[in-house]
């Protein structure tokens, strides 16, 4: 996978993207390193690319929740646990709004 920085792909996109073999994808990057991910769309299929261009999407950010919750020393939560902590948020979030409503 090549990577092409954004002033480049800005201002000279078609040479950028000339180079590339079909199917090829490309990471776009900037000052602060990758950033985007461009594919290639197959015009008879793109509604089931798109579905698991979202599934993957989904698996990341999910990914990146599971790495905060072990960062923060999260992840080793029972389920009784959890669900204190939802009925504790839920219990604040209705407090909240009879304060706001009065």
């Amino acid at each position: 996978m090549r990577q092409v920085a954004f002033r480049d792909f800005r201002l000279q996109g078609a040479k950028a993207l000339g180079k590339l073999r079909p199917g090829d994808a490309v990471i776009l990057s900037g000052r602060q390193g990758p950033a985007y991910f461009l594919i290639p769309v197959e015009p008879e299929s793109m509604e089931a690319q798109e579905e698991e261009l979202k599934t993957a999407m989904a698996l990341a950010a999910m990914r990146e929740s599971w790495r905060r919750a072990e960062a923060v020393g999260l992840a080793d939560m029972t389920m009784d646990e959890i669900d204190a902590e939802i009925a504790s948020s839920r219990k604040e979030s209705t407090a909240t709004k009879k304060r706001s409503v009065s």
